[in-house]
């Protein structure tokens, strides 16, 4: 019978390389206990067995600090890869051979307003491909994050190396044609939103673009005070309110186009401004190699394309 050779993997317990990656990503053995349901002081532990059984020290202990050494930076690398390898190989066990996931994250607004939508017509030519969307606005790694495709609303001179430009952005208020005909001539020319509601989002400091200021900018209107205010966490609830007349929002094109069009909203005045931000679409590494992936990111492209050729042309801010 031949000899058959067997390869011993030196490999440490699983549970020590989920501490240690949790721990190098936090730069923080607190947080990685919250992350994975240890203590601190067990979290510190297991890093201390992972260094002993390695020989070699991976973080650097100081006053209220963790950091890295070099050894514990490379470690990190292929630890983090070899787990993220893991993760997928067994999400898609789970999953079975039935479907093909493709995991797409971007923000509330823009899957509310104008991704979701249009699936219906992606799902009809691809049944296989199992769209899942996750919402929010921050990501920092897309391969450890388990995300194929990400939307991201960046500066349009800024992009994150490795994006594809999707399109820009012009805004200018909207509201349903219900208010506009109740408002008849108190609503004519922008000074007038002082009269009405208007609808704005959460201010969280990163939003600025996404509100009222680079409009009220524009129109040398940043004094105005309207007659009131409502204030909504995403931009979705925010376009579904203006719908539903409860106050006049700030209209993104070509996010809210479909609604224009249907006459759902429409706007009270032709000031049109450009905004210097605009939509991009980042694709992980491991998985544009993949069809499901491929497909959709194509399709994306397409309706991105389509979408950008009948956007209106707005001013500058100024």
């Amino acid at each position: 019978m031949p000899h058959v050779s067997r390869r011993a993997y030196e490999v440490p317990p699983l549970e020590l390389l989920v501490a240690f990656e949790a721990a190098a990503r936090h730069l923080s053995f607190t947080r990685a206990g919250d992350e994975i349901a240890l203590t601190q002081s067990a979290v510190s532990r297991q890093i201390q067995a992972l260094e002993d059984r390695l020989g070699v020290a991976l973080f650097r202990r100081l006053h209220r600090a963790l950091v890295l050494t070099e050894e514990g930076r490379a470690f990190q690398q292929a630890t983090t890869e070899a787990l993220t390898t893991i993760d997928r190989a067994s999400r898609a066990l789970k999953q079975g051979s039935e479907t093909r996931p493709v995991v797409v994250s971007t923000t509330a607004g823009f899957a509310g307003v104008w991704l979701i939508p249009r699936l219906t017509a992606f799902v009809a030519a691809h049944p296989g491909v199992d769209v899942r969307i996750s919402t929010g606005n921050n990501l920092a790694n897309l391969e450890r994050d388990g995300v194929d495709v990400a939307v991201r609303y960046r500066s349009v001179d800024l992009l994150p190396v490795g994006a594809m430009p999707l399109f820009g952005e012009s805004v200018f208020p909207v509201c349903s044609p219900r208010l506009l005909r109740a408002a008849g001539a108190a609503l004519k020319v922008p000074a007038d939103l002082a009269g009405q509601t208007l609808l704005r989002m959460e201010p969280d400091g990163s939003n600025h673009l996404q509100d009222w200021g680079l409009w009220l900018h524009a129109m040398q209107l940043t004094q105005l005070k309207p007659a009131a205010v409502l204030h909504f966490s995403s931009y979705d609830q925010l376009i579904q309110a203006a719908v539903a007349g409860q106050g006049v929002a700030l209209g993104r094109v070509p996010l809210i186009d479909r609604l224009l069009k249907a006459k759902q909203l429409v706007a009270p005045f032709a000031d049109v401004v450009a905004s210097p931000k605009g939509y991009c679409m980042l694709v992980a590494a491991g998985a544009a190699r993949r069809p499901e992936v491929a497909a959709f990111t194509e399709w994306l492209a397409a309706e991105a394309l389509a979408q950008g050729s009948a956007r209106p042309r707005g001013r500058a801010q100024p």
